[in-house]
């Protein structure tokens, strides 16, 4: 992605969302100068899922020595930063107060610009990013934007002007986001944590037609998802199957072994479960990319972009490229270290701020429930 500025414009962004301690230092936008993230995968596996108070005090643990590593691997120091950027929401609330608050105290030690990022509009960011370093077409605009995480689903149409780049929330998830839904199928299947990529190295060894999952039903606006139905449709055939005595012995056996290889998954799990893993995964993905592709029927759109941390999905990324041909578009993704949370796309999405001038004062807050 290009812009028209100065050259050499180094920000450092700062994210800290959910359960990353990340920073990034980004030079114009488009030269990825240092990536660091601190995960929390360790901390919150025997609890199969965040822990938010955990969550806030491993960032306040992490942050200062990440942002100095990201800084030690750009070949920067603190003066030769332009702004600091920083996630201010959406996500959980303890969490971005730690990066927020971080952030405004080198922004007024520095005596440079604070730029506020909304979490979501980085995820868009981190495909641009990196199409940006590559030879050949841009991206065209508007795009059709799925964003699919952890923590949120939903589609837009994002359109640029000059440098300014607006958004309009096309459907969202009603419940549970995607990858929500994958850490908890694979909780109550005791399969770990965390669940998406589990399920994605378990799914090719299942039948993805064994087990039919019926498609959500979505009243009012059709492009809304849900995941919540095909979660309890799962605990339905577990209890139908009888099941419960394999998952106990799973979870009994993933006590002393919590990072278990592909290997021992396959030796544990018998044919009904490795069957549900791949319905289950095949139903979301399918749903997915069908309301994605009604989306982008609606709209006059030239090209798609999937990002998040779902976006690591190896089905979702197949179904995507070989859509059908009156569907077919260029489908951008970012890399696997740029899908899951990262500071690398706080930093892009707000350079075309600096150039705008777009800043905030110290008294930004940070915003749980922030919209895009």
């Amino acid at each position: 992605m290009h812009y028209n500025s100065d050259v050499g414009v180094r920000i450092l962004g700062i994210e800290s969302s959910c359960d990353e301690t990340a920073a990034a230092v980004v030079e114009d936008g488009a030269r990825l100068l240092s990536s660091v993230v601190a995960s929390q995968v360790a901390t919150h596996r025997p609890y199969g899922g965040i822990v938010p108070e955990l969550a806030s005090r491993e960032h306040l643990r992490a942050i200062v020595p990440i942002v100095g590593q990201a800084l030690v691997e750009a070949g920067s120091s603190l003066r030769d930063l332009r702004a600091i950027a920083v996630t201010h929401g959406p996500g959980l609330v303890g969490s971005l107060l730690v990066g927020l608050t971080y952030a405004k105290a080198l922004a007024l030690s520095l005596r440079i610009p604070l730029i506020p990022v909304n979490h979501l509009e980085g995820h868009i960011h981190a495909v641009l990013l990196e199409e940006g370093t590559r030879q050949g077409a841009e991206i065209e605009f508007p795009a059709l934007a799925l964003v699919v995480s952890g923590g949120h689903t939903m589609t837009l149409v994002a359109r640029r002007s000059g440098n300014r780049f607006q958004y309009t929330v096309l459907g969202k998830t009603r419940d549970d986001a995607a990858g929500e839904a994958f850490d908890k199928v694979a909780k109550l299947l005791a399969l770990g944590y965390p669940g998406g990529p589990i399920i994605d190295r378990l799914a090719p060894h299942g039948d993805a037609a064994a087990v039919r999952f019926t498609p959500p039903k979505i009243k009012g606006n059709p492009l809304d998802f849900s995941f919540s139905g095909i979660k309890t449709a799962v605990l339905r055939y577990v209890q139908a199957q009888a099941m419960a005595e394999e998952i106990e012995r799973r979870r009994e056996a993933l006590r002393t072994q919590p990072a278990a290889p592909l290997e021992w998954y396959l030796r544990m799990c018998d044919r009904r479960t490795l069957d549900l893993v791949a319905s289950f995964q095949a139903a979301v993905v399918e749903d997915l990319v069908s309301r994605s592709v009604a989306a982008a029927r609606q709209h006059d759109v030239r090209s798609l972009i999937v990002s998040g941390g779902v976006a690591c999905n190896s089905l979702l990324r197949r179904r995507f490229r070989r859509l059908p041909p009156a569907d077919a578009m260029p489908v951008y993704f970012p890399s696997p270290a740029l899908s899951t949370d990262n500071a690398a796309m706080i930093a892009a999405a707000a350079y075309p701020k600096y150039l705008e001038n777009e800043s905030a004062g110290l008294d930004v807050p940070a915003d749980a429930g922030l919209a895009l």
